[in-house]
């Protein structure tokens, strides 16, 4: 019984490094994700200042077209006041050219306000592109160390679970056949677990088992299965005694 145990435990070794390795698959693509939500975030941020400053751009020019539109009505004005000839007409046509230099006066102000926002914003941007675009080629290069990681660990998979078939080989199909319904069961985790003979329970699940059990357990008598988890038993301390084994990795 030992032999078969020790065969099961060189075989769940190698399941247990497959089933950490699959689980390192499932986690690293989420943490590229992460990396790409990141990245995605800082060009939408690059995007941003550049609608903003495009926007002030639009500003500018509507306030100039405005400036030009109001300079051309004083023109008008002046060329119409000099074939005024009555006084109050005059005065009412210099109150209206005067009225319009003040709008003048306030575009120009505001045109002045936008061009000074323009310096700023073109600045800020340049220094905000600057930092994004290295952050991004940080991203990048932590994407890159991870489809390496992923590749590697991929590769490693690959390699014990072709050292698992060279173990299933050696290993009686009853007990492989044990093995496998109990680890579908189980799902993640040991499948073969010591008994703990002190205390008569298992160390899977921590519960009491019957003391014939125990002891047909604890003298190799047979393979049992824990009456609560279904995992299989064996007792640890006398499974080395007549050999030793050890699971060969290189």
């Amino acid at each position: 019984m030992r032999e078969h145990i020790r065969s099961l435990l060189k075989l769940q070794e190698v399941d247990l490094r497959i089933e950490e390795l699959k689980a390192k698959e499932e986690v690293i693509p989420k943490q590229k994700e992460r990396l790409l939500l990141q990245e995605k975030k800082l060009e939408q941020e690059i995007e941003e200042h550049e609608k903003n400053y495009k926007r002030l751009q639009l500003a500018q020019r509507e306030k100039e077209k405005e400036i030009a539109y109001l300079q051309e009505q004083v023109k008008r004005l002046d060329s119409q006041l000099m074939s005024v000839k009555k006084n109050e007409e005059y005065r009412a046509m210099l109150k209206e050219i005067e009225d319009v230099k003040k709008q003048i006066g306030l575009k120009e102000e505001e045109l002045i306000n936008i061009m000074y926002q323009i310096d700023e914003a073109n600045l800020f941007f340049l220094e905000s592109k600057k930092r994004i675009e290295q952050e991004i080629k940080s991203l990048k290069e932590q994407a890159g160390e991870i489809d390496k990681e992923l590749e590697e660990i991929k590769r490693e998979r690959e390699e014990w679970e072709s050292k698992r078939n060279t173990i299933v080989n050696t290993v009686e199909p009853e007990f492989i056949e044990r093995y496998e319904r109990i680890r579908k069961r189980v799902k993640v985790g040991p499948v073969v677990v010591a008994l703990e003979p002190s205390k008569d329970i298992c160390t899977g699940c921590y519960m009491k088992q019957l003391p014939q059990v125990v002891n047909e357990i604890i003298g190799w008598e047979k393979i049992h299965t824990c009456r609560h988890c279904g995992r299989i038993l064996y007792y640890s301390e006398t499974l080395n005694e007549d050999t030793s084994f050890a699971l060969d990795k290189s």
